[in-house]
């Protein structure tokens, strides 16, 4: 269990069971608890480590040993594998767990499979090649969904595994086990999110009863707080898509399509784009029209100029831009509408594309809860114009979409938006 840090709507999780009732052994859940992963910080693992807690304690209500062991996963493998019938993965999709997955492989002399749970369709199954744009994935992916957007049967294991002695880490004290961590502690935890299955499902339903009928005509108005803030659960695998899904189906009416376009075309768009490019963190990542586009003008003058570490501390001459920087650095999360405009502005502001491309996305998985996943690097991406079309030309951004802060002010009060940046603590 590495991506799927859940028990609730896990294929992955209800594939073994059912492998392990059939050859009549017992389940043992193994995660690797890693000092090392690219980019993560304090934030992010004690955000995890909550999250780990209730899966624990869940499972052994379940009957099944979850042991949690410092290291990778090929290492970590050998003992509790020993012996197996049968090892099942959860699905990845960067090059960092497709990686540890064909490590994994490597060191088994059983059957290995990897299941698919974090998508509601699997990345190969919704295409088979990088799509230009959601125009293009929408229609290959909507045919699939009368397949695979049903309710997961849920198995009990019929053999318990609690007694299986295997030595493993202790994480119920959660600041004792951070403690023990070799990481980056430059980044603050955050109050506004707690991590966990319970935690996100408490959130979903507080948004289908609430804010889901308003939510296709408010979602884009950060000071009207129409969104679900299901992406920090998401990006652990704390929640499952398809229950997302199917809960909000089940209450229809307004708001239900809108929405489950984001979560369905729009977000399972971004694993499309990194499973089939090797570049996807990097700005050679881009369409070639954008890239030209935006080398043509690349001398543009910049009327502002900003440093990587000028961005971080939210010292430009924006009050907008700056309160979506402080938001993001105090929350662990930016509102959608306003990472749009972050992005952009960080372009705007760059001496090269090059440039602003790498601060972002450092800025992004250095402070977002849910940055340093496919939907991150395809968000910063489309600042820049992937998944977009080409827009009339200007200065700097060429044919590469353009965003104001004229345009915030249009579309919702980004004044109050500032001052309520200004109260969070």
């Amino acid at each position: 269990m590495q991506s799927a840090q859940r028990v609730e709507y896990n294929h992955a999780l209800e594939f073994a069971i059912e492998q392990a009732n059939e050859l009549r052994r017992p389940v043992v859940v193994l995660f690797c608890l890693v000092d090392s992963y690219p980019e993560a910080n304090e934030r992010h693992y004690f955000f995890m480590l909550e999250g780990l807690v209730e899966v624990r304690a869940q499972l052994e209500e379940m009957g099944d040993r979850m042991v949690v062991r410092r290291g990778m996963p090929a290492e970590s493998i050998a003992e509790p594998a020993e012996g197996a019938g049968v090892v099942v993965v959860d699905g990845g999709y960067l090059r960092t767990q497709r990686g540890w997955r064909t490590d994994v492989a490597k060191r088994l002399s059983c059957a290995l499979y990897e299941v698919e749970t974090n998508l509601i369709v699997p990345v190969k199954e919704a295409s088979a090649k990088e799509e230009f744009s959601a125009r293009t994935f929408r229609p290959k992916i909507t045919q699939k969904l009368n397949y695979f957007l049903i309710p997961l049967q849920h198995r009990r294991p019929k053999i318990h595994s609690l007694d299986i002695r295997l030595e493993g880490s202790d994480i119920e004290d959660i600041d004792k086990a951070m403690s023990s961590l070799d990481i980056d502690r430059s980044v603050m935890r955050v109050s506004r999110f707690r991590g966990g299955a319970s935690e996100a499902k408490r959130r979903l339903r507080n948004f289908v009863r609430t804010k889901l009928g308003h939510f296709a005509e408010r979602r884009n108005d950060p000071c009207a707080d129409c969104v679900s803030d299901m992406s920090p659960y998401l990006h652990f695998g704390q929640i499952s898509p398809l229950y997302i899904a199917l809960e909000v189906m089940k209450k229809g009416g307004e708001g239900v399509d809108a929405y489950l376009e984001e979560l369905i075309v729009q977000r399972e768009l971004s694993p499309n784009f990194v499973f089939y490019n090797a570049q996807y963190d990097k700005y050679s990542c881009l369409h070639p029209w954008s890239r030209c586009t935006l080398a043509f003008h690349r001398r543009d003058k910049r009327e502002y100029g900003y440093s990587t570490a000028e961005f971080e501390e939210a010292k430009t001459h924006d009050p907008y831009w700056n309160a979506a920087q402080r938001q993001m650095m105090l929350t662990g999360k930016m509102h959608g509408y306003m990472r749009m405009y972050w992005g952009k502005k960080i372009l705007e502001w760059s001496k090269r594309p090059e440039t602003a491309y790498n601060t972002a996305i450092y800025l992004n998985n250095k402070y977002e809860l849910d940055g340093r996943d496919a939907n991150a690097y395809a968000g910063v991406a489309w600042c820049f114009g992937k998944h977009d079309r080409a827009w009339g030309k200007r200065a700097v951004f060429g044919k590469v979409r353009y965003m104001n802060a004229a345009g915030l002010r249009r579309k919702f009060d980004a004044d109050e938006f500032v001052r309520r940046v200004e109260y969070i603590k």
